[in-house]
């Protein structure tokens, strides 16, 4: 026995790294990603702890006060055209703009990830039937068909939502049934078959896994697209009543401003602009951790 072979039999057992646990590594080794998180975590926190933040009343204005420029006493950013406090009103719009910017794709999501699993495993007539019913809403572009939705139905939070995840149910179910299509005939699904697995359970145990990861990156950049078409639903007036705080809306009532105060008038497409930029860094950061190949 050689001096090598002694050492490696000597050394400890190493726990090999999961692939989940590589990506999370990767993950965290990306600097961009991690601002992008921090970022985002901190608008998230916030707007889910505005009522403990002692801020002014988003809704209580004066006509006396209105306009104020940023960095106003008592009001580090201003005042909007009704004299509300505008940082105030900024962060409990997080809370309306972060809810339907993000639920439309959680919906869509599931329903997408749904359709396009049982269309690529299936096959046939079934994904025949799915997949051109899929196109019909496809071929239309997403603002005009999230703009046509929302003007059937009519403003408010509920059928902006609706609307939105209308709009991403096609996009995410061709590319769940493209992978599932990819995976469907490997050897592990023809094993599951012949130990006499349903297709129910072959699709959820065998063969989610293998295609969750590609959809949930493709939905994650979603969001941006998303958080943007809120946000222009509700300046459109198709989103959002007043006098909700909503960074669309809030764009729409200060339109009128920008002249007289550009910098408070910017300041909801600032943190739209933000928004939409991190999930979608971090949507890209996401995809070069889980390509282990590079």
């Amino acid at each position: 026995m050689t001096a090598t072979d002694t050492a490696l039999q000597a050394a400890p057992a190493q726990k090999a790294r999961g692939y989940w646990a590589t990506v999370g590594r990767r993950l965290t080794r990306d600097k961009v990603s991690m601002v992008c998180a921090f970022v985002l975590l901190a608008i998230l926190l916030a707007a889910l702890f505005a009522p403990y933040l002692h801020l002014a009343d988003p809704y209580q204005g004066s006509m006396v006060r209105r306009l104020r420029h940023i960095g106003t006493p008592g009001y580090p950013l201003g005042t909007d055209e009704l004299g509300r406090d505008m940082l105030s009103r900024l962060i409990y719009g997080g809370r309306l703009s972060l809810l339907i910017g993000i639920l439309p794709v959680v919906l869509a999501f599931i329903i997408g990830t749904s359709l396009g699993l049982v269309a690529g495993y299936a096959g046939g007539w079934l994904n025949t039937a799915i997949m051109r019913t899929v196109d019909v809403f496809y071929a239309f572009p997403s603002v005009l068909l999230a703009i046509a939705i929302s003007g059937v139905l009519g403003a408010g939070i509920v059928n902006s939502i609706v609307s939105l995840t209308v709009v991403f149910v096609p996009q995410i179910t061709r590319v769940a049934e493209s992978v599932t299509t990819g995976v469907r005939n490997l050897d592990f699904v023809d094993a599951a078959r012949a130990s006499g697995a349903g297709a129910l359970t072959i699709m959820r145990v065998h063969m989610l896994g293998n295609v969750l990861g590609p959809i949930f990156v493709y939905s994650t950049g979603l969001i941006s697209v998303s958080m943007i078409l809120a946000a222009g639903l509700s300046f459109l007036g198709l989103g959002t009543k007043p006098p909700e705080p909503e960074w669309g809306l809030m764009l729409n009532t200060l339109r009128t401003a920008i002249y007289v105060n550009p910098w408070v008038a910017a300041m909801p497409g600032v943190m739209i602009f933000a928004v939409s930029i991190c999930f979608n860094l971090l949507s890209d950061g996401l995809r070069s951790a889980m390509d282990i190949r590079n």
